[in-house]
């Protein structure tokens, strides 16, 4: 397994694993507890694994958590996504870094996001499955959502918006999300 720092966000990093392929399909290893290891996350943090299916052109997103944050390792293990991660974290180097992936069930790539980076995605294909490891329990009352097409951040989505949630929909600007996050 390949693991790559991530340059425009401080602490986030790109695992790519090694398919094996032959005429059955693959198979590949798409968490490594060593590997995590290798680069300073603790495997054991990851207290919930969660599935999101979506049709092309969902988006799903800004999302982070208020408080502690979560950090999250994300997968594509179905389909492909248009990926993003913000870095919002203001002692960050990279604050305010944005980070573009394009992941798919094809490569089983994860990010790792760090605890108070936003993160988001938009499904590419008919189907996409995405999956989540994040190291808190969830809890609704510390969601924070940030505008998906704020121009401050300028995420340049390859699709239309074709569908998303209420709250995603009436998500507050950075500015105003960031704003509440300080009282």
């Amino acid at each position: 397994m390949k693991v790559t720092g991530v340059p425009a966000i401080a602490g986030a990093y790109l695992f790519e694993p090694t398919p094996y392929a032959d005429e059955r399909g693959f198979f590949c290893r798409t968490f490594d507890a060593d590997v995590l290891r290798s680069v300073g996350l603790d495997p054991n943090a990851f207290v919930q694994h969660s599935l999101s299916r979506s049709v092309r052109g969902v988006l799903r997103g800004l999302h982070l958590r208020s408080g502690a944050g979560e950090a999250k390792l994300v997968r594509c293990s179905y389909g492909r996504v248009f990926d993003v991660v913000v870095d919002l974290r203001p002692d960050s180097p990279t604050y305010r870094g944005r980070a573009f992936f394009e992941l798919s069930g094809d490569t089983q790539a994860s990010v790792y996001v760090p605890a108070g980076c936003a993160h988001g995605f938009q499904a590419l294909t008919g189907t996409a499955d995405v999956s989540y490891r994040i190291d808190r329990p969830h809890d609704p009352a510390e969601d924070v959502t940030i505008a998906f097409d704020d121009p401050e951040l300028a995420i340049p989505w390859p699709l239309p918006a074709t569908s998303m949630s209420e709250r995603d929909r009436k998500a507050p600007s950075l500015a105003e999300a960031l704003s509440q996050e300080e009282r």
